[in-house]
């Protein structure tokens, strides 16, 4: 509960009229004109900050997109057409420099000559400078790629704007002075009318939050009455302000929940019918060749080709389901992912020879080009993925093709230092309207080659799903007529050495 303000009206007005005479000119005058020169300082600092930080991201942006140069090189090429677009972006004169102090580009039509050199040297140690000629204003800041200067930029201000405005409200208060003198008796009724004016605003507050306009901050600052008042305003906006903003919280939490049961509704039918679509085909044809050896049982051939037979579809259908449980698994079973340092070279050399044999049986050479090094992976995760990618890189070469795999430390997107295993084929490659697919549950480029090679569609999808599982990724990274290139990224263990094998 609010006190009593200490000063009320009736008091204000009567020291008010006592005072104002003595000491309006000069405590008014100097605390105002301190205040306009400072705002106007802190403004224009603020301004071209502002500005800094754009064109820095701006620049950023052009140099982390573009090709990768030298600062040197890449000022030299888009310096001026930057120049420019910070210009139109900023709306005043720019001009950048490159990060050994030569000039790059200018959004002036004529390039002021002006000595910067020393302004520079600033901007070299990454601090900003500023330099003033009577109204015109340089402000120099540094542009920086993480640790890296990429040169300066120069803003173009002027401060006879600011100047003028300055000189405007200094020869107010001087006039001002002198009518206050003669006007004295004016002001009870001036100043009464300044409360109604304060009352009315108030006013207005409260139409707005009747009409669902909330305040950001109190309208009227006052130790009296009426800053009690508005504050009292405000605080009932607040109020109202943050019960709505709850509420619609509340709605949309509730609607992503629903959208989300939706989905997971979506993708279990949809699982349950490919499942049951991918089970139904060996299924099938393990019946129908049942069947037949029901009534030709006394065929050799038809006897050696129906068991051939029964043997794939019965792998296929193993194999099928083994992976099924383990995607499902892993949503599930989460917990039951230890990754740990884990030497990758090994672990390739591994993977090949489980898979030699049937590379031999295609005639698919795999050549290998390792570097000993720790990833930090579950171990088994890692085998599974490995093996999947190996066993598609053979399944879907030509014969006589040969599979390369290959790992390496390298940089991720977001500049983390991760091991990067590379699997090469040279199959027929994998058409461009099935590339964003190849890693969806059940998906296959080609139902033919799938039902020769034993290929369900869920080897890619465990790999990407137990990539993520270990912070890594996987992805195409090219394919073509000649082949197909898949890149692996997993994290680096710490404190592992890189020895060339």
């Amino acid at each position: 509960m609010r006190g009593r303000p200490r000063f009320g009206l009736k008091w204000r007005i009567s020291l008010l009229l006592a005072l104002l005479l003595a000491f309006v000119l000069v405590l008014l005058s100097s605390l105002v004109l301190a205040g306009i020169r400072e705002d106007q300082r802190t403004r224009l600092e603020q301004t071209f900050e502002h500005q800094a930080d754009s064109a820095n991201l701006r620049v950023r942006e052009a140099y982390l997109t573009g090709e990768r140069v030298e600062p040197n090189e890449f000022m030299d090429k888009s310096g001026q057409k930057l120049a420019v677009d910070l210009g139109e972006m900023s709306g005043m004169a720019v001009t950048l420099y490159r990060a050994d102090g030569s000039f790059a580009g200018t959004s002036l039509p004529v390039q002021p000559r002006v000595d910067v050199q020393d302004a520079l040297a600033y901007t070299a140690r990454g601090q900003s400078a500023y330099i003033t000629e009577g109204s015109a204003v340089l402000y120099l800041a540094p542009l920086y790629n993480a640790d890296e200067l990429l040169g300066t930029v120069q803003f173009h201000g002027s401060l006879a704007e600011q100047q003028a405005f300055y000189s405007r409200i200094r020869n107010l208060f001087l006039t001002t002075g002198g009518a206050v003198l003669a006007a004295g008796f004016l002001i009870g009724f001036l100043y009464v009318r300044r409360q109604v004016g304060v009352i009315a605003k108030l006013n207005e507050d409260a139409s707005r939050i009747g009409q669902g306009r909330y305040l950001a901050a109190p309208s009227v600052k006052r130790r009296d009455e009426l800053g009690h008042l508005s504050q009292g305003i405000y605080e009932m906006s607040e109020n109202i302000s943050s019960s709505v903003r709850e509420l619609e919280e509340e709605k949309r939490k509730l609607i992503e929940a629903i959208a989300r049961l939706e989905e997971l509704e979506r993708q279990q039918k949809q699982f349950i019918g490919n499942i049951s679509h991918e089970l139904k085909t060996p299924l099938t044809a393990i019946l129908a060749y049942s069947d037949l050896l029901g009534m030709y049982g006394d065929d050799p051939k038809l006897l050696d080709k129906a068991s051939v037979e029964i043997r794939q579809e019965a792998q296929r259908l193993y194999g099928l389901v083994e992976k099924a449980l383990k995607l499902s698994s892993m949503d599930v079973y989460d917990f039951q992912t230890a990754a740990r340092s884990v030497p990758i070279a090994p672990a390739i050399r591994e993977a090949i020879d489980r898979i030699r044999i049937k590379a031999d049986a295609r005639n698919v050479r795999i050549e290998a080009k390792l570097e000993e090094a720790d990833v930090w992976a579950d171990p088994d995760n890692l085998m599974h993925m490995l093996l999947n990618l190996l066993d598609n890189a053979v399944k879907y070469n030509k014969e006589g093709g040969t599979v390369r795999i290959a790992n390496f430390r390298a940089r991720s997107a977001d500049s983390a230092e991760v091991m990067r295993i590379e699997v090469a084929d040279t199959g027929i490659g994998i058409p461009g309207e099935a590339r964003e697919r190849i890693f969806d549950p059940f998906y296959t480029v080609s139902d033919d080659r799938s039902r020769e090679t034993g290929g369900t569609g869920l080897g890619l999808s465990l790999v990407r799903s137990l990539a993520e599982k270990q912070n890594g990724t996987v992805r195409l990274a090219e394919s073509g007529p000649g082949g197909s290139l898949f890149v692996l990224e997993l994290p680096v263990a710490p404190e592992s050495d890189t020895i060339a094998d």
